[in-house]
């Protein structure tokens, strides 16, 4: 597996941080268990891909599952660090419009500030 994650709380947004490539199977399986676990606890993710070098099909899927979920229970994901591959994903598949993406994990964590 080439996906490693780490966890920290600022300013009450738990932002994850992802490390590898996020691909159909170990990984986006492992993406998806640990999102969902930290959504059974905390409202406001941030999820910082600005170590991402690949992310496939699968990868994205997982993304939009774990977001859709997040929604329909009250809980928001933020994207942050999007490298240009990632925003040319986004822009073709459309995905750009269900995502809110930052450059930066503050202007994220900011967002937050702003909409509570």
């Amino acid at each position: 597996m080439n996906l490693k994650m780490d966890t920290r709380d600022l300013n009450g947004v738990t932002v994850v941080s992802c490390h590898g490539r996020v691909m159909f199977g170990e990984e986006a399986t492992s993406l998806r268990d640990n999102l969902k676990q930290i959504l059974a606890l905390h409202q406001r993710i941030v999820l910082n891909l600005s170590d991402v070098s690949y992310i496939d099909s699968g990868g994205l899927g997982t993304l939009v599952g774990v977001y859709s979920t997040a929604r329909s229970g009250g809980a928001d994901i933020k994207l942050c660090g999007l490298g240009q591959r990632l925003q040319d994903v986004l822009q073709v598949t459309k995905l750009v419009t269900v995502f809110e993406a930052y450059d930066t994990e503050a202007q994220a964590i900011a967002a937050f500030r702003g909409a509570a």
